[in-house]
């Protein structure tokens, strides 16, 4: 979800011919789940195997606002030249879920024509005004984990110009600080990636992408599908609907954060936001506002200590 998605994964040859083979034969084997129409579970049961144990959740069950003692908002224009301002109140818990909602509306921008500062980049204060409002919240100083089963049950909205996504970064500047992208969606496809910075100090993308029209079936996007991460000091795992889209290496990441340290051996925080447009989003023009990005419940597992 941060800038420069452009960049390429910088991975040998033979590699990519691997990854492109293994993305190739997932697609096909999520298309099969999806069509079978299998039932996730709503309990723990189905995410504590192998030992884990839930250790933080939100299931939304309250109407209103999102809890504020695990979630915080952010404000206004704020990375890949986006659409949407970003304001507190397009997000809210309805019916037992949290709805992110994008809208069509116009939000003047008190940083118009104003010099960029630290945190805003130079497109922020060229716009006068949004012509889209939507949410980002995160769990950053209230919520993080190092390591452990990341799980979110959602709706994905697939309209024109909808980037919608649930991933985690490290606390520092990016992409030192390494970003997961369990689940992020636009123009037609599901991406999952992780992102650091390499040796060279260019970003290093690790990237996998599913086309929904692979996906073989009517009406996907309609229904609510689990995505995962499974994160130990070895591996990142991220499934949709227990599939297995992509695996990271984590000794790769080595040496890319701060004092050479690995990111991806270090605590991350949970992001949930909708973007409109952007440099991957796509245009919205022709989409039907509002845009609902719904989700049922986010959770964490994690192994006992004496098992990590």
């Amino acid at each position: 979800m941060q800038p420069l998605r452009v960049s390429a994964v910088p991975i040998g040859r033979s590699a990519t011919r691997r990854a492109w083979v293994r993305r190739t034969f997932l697609v096909g084997a999520f298309a099969a789940a999806a069509s079978s129409g299998a039932a996730h579970a709503e309990s723990d049961d189905e995410f504590t195997a192998g030992g884990y144990r839930l250790v933080w959740s939100d299931e939304f069950t309250e109407d209103g606002p999102p809890d504020e003692s695990s979630w915080n908002f952010e404000s206004g224009f704020v990375r890949n030249r986006e659409l949407q301002w970003y304001q507190e109140e397009n997000a809210f818990c309805e019916d037992g879920r949290l709805v992110i909602e994008a809208r069509r509306e116009r939000r003047p921008n008190p940083d118009f024509n104003q010099p960029p500062r630290r945190g805003l980049q130079e497109w922020g204060v060229k716009r006068k005004a949004a012509q889209y409002t939507s949410a980002s919240l995160h769990t950053g100083g209230k919520q993080d984990w190092r390591y452990g089963r990341f799980v979110a049950k959602a709706r994905i909205p697939i309209d024109p110009g909808a980037w919608p996504a649930f991933w985690t970064v490290g606390y520092g500047k990016w992409p030192a600080a390494g970003e997961i992208d369990i689940m992020e969606y636009y123009r037609g496809s599901i991406l999952a990636n992780a992102a650091w910075l390499g040796s060279n100090q260019k970003i290093v993308w690790y990237a996998a992408k599913m086309p929904l029209t692979e996906l073989g079936e009517p009406g996907w996007a309609s229904r609510f599908h689990v995505w995962r991460m499974d994160w130990t000091p070895d591996a990142i795992e991220l499934y949709a609907d227990d599939l297995l889209v992509n695996r990271i290496d984590v000794a790769r990441a080595t040496g890319s954060g701060g004092l050479g340290e690995n990111p991806f051996r270090k605590p991350q925080y949970i992001r949930l936001n909708l973007a409109v447009g952007g440099v991957h989003g796509g245009d919205p023009s022709s989409a039907a506002f509002p845009i609902r990005y719904e989700v049922d419940y986010v959770r964490v597992y994690q192994l006992a200590p004496s098992e990590e």
